[in-house]
């Protein structure tokens, strides 16, 4: 118990977040209760016994319009094309890392406007939206010879494992240092709820299987709250003199 009290200890102080934490833990505990079910000789007790998750911080980060167009010269000046397109994908589609990085060109389908992903998180295929931007990113980029991916590497041909280098160099470019790649997911699904798209229709865009999932990305503005409130001086007509 000791030792992986510790271990939980040590992944805080360096900056893990509770998340990670939490399934660290999490995977522990799921080991030891196999391992006493199939009766591992030397496990009688389960060390995770009376250790707690901690609270799992969602980090809300979301992109304003003005953040949105500092981002998009960046990207547009940035040396590696291939990942600068990559990024570009992730903030019109909303999609995952992997469903661009590892997109083929068998995957799309032009007449349709989408873009298949064979195993998507869910495990399950699933279908991206492109809409007219995202498609004419897609036409500007040059198939090379044989290579079956639309966004490889120019090192090796192959998909790149991470985008942490130019992403850095780009959100540092742009003057958005607390910026995470995922936070483009975010931010596509807040854009369009702040339009008026629904919450159903921004799940089946982002490829959740449940609306719960979405809605932790539903950001709506100020703006947006106050314009659903003023809704109400329409319905309701009150003399206030008469109060």
């Amino acid at each position: 118990g000791d030792a992986v009290a510790d271990i939980m200890q040590r992944m805080r102080e360096k900056g893990y977040a509770s998340g990670t934490t939490n399934r660290v833990l999490i995977l522990i505990r799921f080991i030891f209760n196999l391992a006493k079910k199939w009766k591992i000789s030397g496990v009688r007790d389960n060390p995770t016994f009376g250790l707690n998750t901690a609270p799992d911080v969602q980090r809300d980060r979301f992109l304003s319009p003005e953040e949105t167009q500092r981002l998009i010269a960046s990207i547009n000046i940035d040396e590696n094309r291939s990942a600068a397109q990559t990024i570009m994908m992730l903030l019109l589609t909303g999609a995952r890392r992997n469903e661009v990085s590892y997109a083929k060109w068998d995957y799309l389908d032009w007449e349709r406007r989408t873009l298949l992903v064979p195993i998507s998180k869910t495990g399950r295929p699933r279908v991206i939206a492109l809409n007219g931007q995202a498609i004419a990113l897609l036409r500007s980029i040059p198939r090379q010879g044989n290579n079956p991916y639309i966004f490889p590497s120019p090192i090796t041909g192959r998909p790149c494992p991470s985008l942490h280098f130019p992403w850095t160099r780009i959100k540092q470019r742009a003057i958005l240092d607390d910026l995470r790649l995922r936070d483009l997911r975010h931010s596509f699904a807040s854009f369009l709820v702040n339009e008026g798209v629904s919450l159903y229709v921004v799940q089946g865009l982002l490829g959740h299987a449940h609306t719960r999932y979405t809605q932790r990305y539903a950001h709506l503005t100020s703006d947006t709250l106050l314009d659903a409130a003023e809704t109400m001086s329409g319905v309701i007509a009150v003399d206030h003199g008469a109060l």
